[in-house]
């Protein structure tokens, strides 16, 4: 047990700490507290854990414990603070750039936000990983998902799941409505049962898929009802799914959107690449001749084209390809997964024409080294601002423009 002073909170959220050995990162502290932390080393890395809060900062708060929430013991307003600093820093050093973070755009909602849930079914309850290892953390109830969700977690018996392994749950707080999918190895008629509760529990459909290190990436098979609901983000309603990704917090992400949509501009052509089901194209879209969402998901590009026509979106069009492939464009809008943009695809940015960039990113650290290989490129930075998605937690996005 070490006895710790603590500088700041980093990616990840933890508190960072030194003494003789170097830097410990540390779960459960806060800045400018002294804390007994139980540490251990691992790859060259260590961590800890707050077993005791020796001096308490001011920003501590009471809070609920689940693996999904790493900084639920702060006040939400310090939260903001470590965020927009995550960001910053990660600016400052690793783009090494002296570009100032714009104000962090907090969520309207601090609780209750999440519209996606996926749980561990473990004999007769839901259950959380525990975030530093894989023990199974009962959740008897979980603050952050939307009222349908919970309402609905708590009339499902979930003994009545098995021989599924986890259940994900997708909720609208525009309509009320859910969908849900079940995780498990064997043939559908093995899940009757588990049909059968999810129905009775109020889901409008059911989905199977197997278990895979990447979720659903082994495919789906819808076993009864619709496949999807109907979700507002910003000014549109888009259809979302049990198993296809879409954003969990659809009160920050519409405001994203419709921010994104104002840095874009406008031009002849648009083109958003990792659109996904084109909820940041299609929020641009009134502003452009024509707009190509390009993906690699059918799912979700077929999601979207749905969405496009009934939403009479007639300059739309959704596209199956790699980011890397990307034709010429006025302005580019990227969304990359956490790994953010391969060399391939910066340099099909750059070679798209474009005068614009609006980059989306939900990772500080990947996004800060793509921005300094942009602007090694000739793009040069000019505005950042941190989105909260993610209250309690330490994620968060960034919405980026670039020019040149």
């Amino acid at each position: 047990m070490l006895q710790l002073r603590i500088e700041k909170i980093v990616a990840g959220g933890y508190g960072l700490a030194r003494d003789e050995g170097g830097v410990v990162l540390v779960a459960g502290a806060l800045p400018g507290e002294t804390v007994l932390a139980d540490v251990k080393a691992s790859k060259g890395t260590r961590r800890g854990v707050t077993r005791e809060v020796l001096t308490a900062s001011p920003d501590r708060v009471e809070g609920p414990s689940l693996p999904t929430m790493n900084l639920a013991h702060a006040t939400y307003a310090a939260q903001l603070r470590y965020k927009r600093g995550i960001v910053q820093e990660a600016l400052t050093r690793l783009a090494k750039l002296d570009v100032e973070v714009g104000e962090i755009v907090p969520s309207p909602r601090e609780w209750a936000y999440r519209a996606v849930a996926q749980y561990l079914v473990k004999a007769d309850k839901l259950a959380y990983r525990e975030r530093e290892g894989h023990a199974p953390v009962p959740v008897d109830k979980d603050p952050l998902v939307i009222e349908p969700l919970a309402r609905f977690t708590r009339k499902l018996d979930v003994w009545s799941l098995d021989p599924a392994s986890e259940v994900v749950l997708r909720g609208s707080l525009a309509t009320g409505e859910v969908l849900a999918a079940v995780i498990g190895d064997g043939a559908p008629r093995m899940y009757r049962r588990a049909v059968d509760e999810l129905l009775d529990a109020g889901a409008l459909g059911v989905s199977l898929a197997p278990p895979a290190e990447r979720r659903f990436s082994k495919g789906e098979r819808l076993l009864a009802g619709e496949p999807t609901i109907l979700e507002r983000f910003g000014r549109f309603g888009l259809s979302v799914s049990a198993t296809g990704f879409a954003q969990v917090n659809p009160l920050a992400a519409g405001r994203l959107y419709e921010d994104a949509a104002k840095l874009a501009g406008a031009g002849e052509h648009l083109l958003d690449l990792f659109g996904g089901a084109g909820g940041l194209g299609m929020h641009a879209a009134s502003s452009f001749g024509r707009v190509t969402i390009l993906d690699t998901s059918a799912e979700a590009l077929e999601r979207g084209d749905a969405d496009a026509e009934r939403l009479q979106l007639d300059n739309v069009r959704f596209a199956q390809g790699s980011a890397s492939e990307a034709p010429d464009a006025d302005v580019v809008i990227v969304d990359p997964p956490r790994v953010g943009l391969d060399e391939a695809t910066r340099g099909a940015v750059s070679l798209t024409g474009a005068s614009r960039l609006v980059y989306v990113s939900c990772d500080p650290a990947t996004w800060a080294r793509d921005v300094r290989a942009f602007t090694d490129a000739g793009w040069k930075l000019v505005s950042a601002t941190p989105h909260d998605f993610y209250p309690q937690t330490s994620h968060v996005e960034v919405l980026s423009l670039l020019t040149r």
